[in-house]
């Protein structure tokens, strides 16, 4: 597998036979020259996760791309006159050898006093590759069987004991930072520092780094 980090929560997961880019969104960036996707899957419809504009434009030079978000934000795009799936928790499809499940359902808490919209997190699994897990925006789905957990390292709706606590109920061997566009560079390496310590997984820190092979 080979990962490419292309800023806050987008990554492009390269197997032996695909290449599906998970949320690209507003705080991303280096994506909308990529071509040769397999598939573009999308975690819930904030705008840090999905940016329509820059999508439509994407999947203009990939037009046998596949696109499949949480059911909401299927219905979002649609309305667009984007040609999206819904890929509800609990359901799995196939992508080119690739196969992807979804997890949880709910975003995270940010207040009590906002609503609570729909998110589901992709797992993907194939033959002879490792097992990646991208929970979009929510710690409550913690799926067996993760060898590559992309980790939320900071968001408005977590604490760094959650992150920690989520990474030590995943058990992943390999810990990938993402969300972390909000954080500067210094509280990003505290951030990385505490849940490499105590999270109980090895840091790999993709961002920044081109493709990198796991």
């Amino acid at each position: 597998m080979r990962l490419t980090h292309f800023g806050h929560s987008c990554l492009l997961v390269e197997t032996g036979s695909a290449r599906i880019l998970i949320d690209p969104g507003s705080f991303s960036s280096g994506f909308e020259e990529l071509t040769d996707l397999d598939a573009v899957l999308i975690t819930h419809a904030h705008p840090d996760h999905i940016d329509p504009e820059r999508l439509g434009t994407l999947l203009e030079a990939n037009d046998s791309a596949v696109v499949h978000a949480e059911p909401e934000t299927a219905g979002s795009l649609a309305g667009s006159g984007l040609d999206v799936s819904a890929l509800h928790a609990g359901q799995s499809v196939e992508v080119a050898g690739v196969t992807v499940s979804g997890q949880g359902g709910r975003h995270a808490t940010i207040h009590a006093d906002l609503p609570v919209i729909g998110n589901v997190g992709m797992l993907l699994s194939a033959a002879g590759e490792p097992t990646l897990f991208h929970p979009g925006d929510a710690y409550s789905a913690t799926p067996e069987g993760v060898d590559v957990l992309a980790v939320p390292l900071n968001a408005p709706w977590a604490a760094i004991k959650e992150t920690i606590d989520f990474v030590r109920a995943v058990g992943p061997g390999l810990a990938v930072p993402v969300h972390d566009a909000l954080l500067t560079p210094p509280a990003r390496e505290m951030y990385k520092g505490h849940v490499g310590r105590l999270g109980g997984a090895e840091i790999r820190d993709v961002a920044g780094a081109g493709p990198v092979d796991l």
